[in-house]
């Protein structure tokens, strides 16, 4: 039996775009499903542990769905991608402060999964009955497909030395969705080259050095272990020694290598219609001695529906310890006197992290009468090298 008529295939893609357009998102491409050109250089970057404790970005069976998307979906042969910006601009002085919390834009209200994967899934299921039958699955950030590859693939944009995909008159604030389908449409054009230059900003600016520019292929390399995303978010235990004084007060997340590119400048960028991604109260700018505060309770209640849920109150309330730690001042002594006795192992070792960090004589007095009491090994060490750490101090 012969497949759709060209005519027919491309009326098909043309309909699709119009609708996805329809449901809110910005940009809308379609691209052939084929194996991964940079399959190769994933798996040598999972060889090489850049992955950290990602585990299921390590997996065989997570590297093989990722190097050809037909083994994911049987049959595949179409993979629609969608792009919807979340961009907000901060308010003057907000980044500036280092007595308040820095959230990456994406994490500052809705979950984009809970608010884009119905859409994306609408989609779906309007071109099975409306267009023709046909197999498939929707995804949202939330399966083994290398979204930014079918993007540019798909003619979205490119991936730029940050890792991301930019997409002119976008920017990189965008979230990607895909569904993959069954049966043979007209394409789009890919993104031909990349538009980076010689520009190396997001490199330079990576405070972490977590960005290694490109690799002999031409694809942006990461060492995820290095970087304040993966630090702040995806890493379930102690934040590196070497690496909390980088982080600065950057909480959740980071953008420093998007707020620094030139395709994210206000000539290109555009502040996001979507009022679920506009911030909420008390999470981006708020004061970190407040959030040190949070009860399981008011974790609860203040991240409802929120991707900050994904650190869990012990990873958001460690994050913060460091981010009081690098402000470094005495007005933070009472809040990190309570994180020594909190409940979890995880803060009390990053709230005496802290108090090392800040060093007054009221600091030492509580690390050394919490050094009598601390059960955790873990712990009492980290209370040994802040006291270590304010003794080096006060001798100089």
């Amino acid at each position: 039996m012969s497949g759709p008529s060209s005519h027919r295939k491309q009326r098909w893609s043309g309909a699709i775009r119009t609708r996805a357009l329809e449901l809110g998102f910005e940009a809308v491409g379609i691209a052939p499903v084929r194996a991964s050109d940079h399959a190769p250089a994933y798996r040598r970057w999972v060889e090489e542990g850049r992955a950290g404790e990602m585990e299921y970005l390590a997996r065989e069976d997570a590297v093989a769905r990722r190097a050809d998307p037909s083994v994911l979906v049987d049959g595949a042969r179409t993979a629609v991608v969608v792009a919807k910006n979340y961009y907000v601009p901060d308010e003057d002085g907000e980044v500036e402060d280092p007595s308040r919390a820095i959230f990456a834009r994406y994490a500052r209200d809705r979950d984009y999964h809970d608010v884009l994967t119905p859409r994306l899934v609408a989609l779906q299921e309007w071109i099975n009955d409306t267009l023709m039958p046909v197999g498939g699955r929707a995804y949202m950030d939330t399966g083994p497909v290398l979204e930014r590859e079918l993007a540019a693939r798909a003619g979205l944009g490119w991936a730029g030395r940050n890792t991301m995909l930019i997409r002119p008159g976008l920017g990189s604030y965008v979230f990607l969705g895909t569904v993959l389908l069954d049966v043979e449409l007209a394409y789009d054009d890919g993104f031909d080259g990349e538009h980076c230059g010689s520009c190396t900003r997001c490199v330079d600016a990576c405070p972490t050095d977590a960005l290694m520019g490109r690799d002999a292929s031409g694809a942006p390399v990461m060492d995820a272990r290095r970087c304040i995303s993966y630090l702040t978010i995806e890493l379930k235990g102690p934040i590196p020694r070497d690496l909390r004084p980088l982080i600065g007060n950057r909480i959740y997340g980071c953008d420093i290598c998007q707020e620094v590119c030139p395709w994210n400048s206000e000539k290109f960028v555009q502040i996001t219609d979507e009022p679920a991604f506009r911030p909420r109260e008390g999470v981006h700018g708020a004061e970190l001695i407040e959030l040190m505060k949070l009860t399981p309770e008011g974790f609860r209640k203040r991240f409802r529906k929120s991707p900050v849920k994904r650190a869990k109150r012990r990873g958001l309330l460690r994050n913060v310890a460091v981010g009081l730690g690098n402000w470094g001042s005495p007005e933070a002594v009472p809040v990190l006197t309570e994180a020594l006795s909190d409940e979890e192992p995880l803060v009390r070792g990053h709230a005496a992290w802290a108090l090392g960090r800040i060093g007054t004589e009221g600091s030492t007095q509580v690390l050394l009468g919490r050094a009598e009491s601390e059960e955790d090994s873990w712990v009492r060490e980290e209370i040994s090298l802040a006291l270590s750490a304010i003794e080096r101090e006060s001798s100089r």
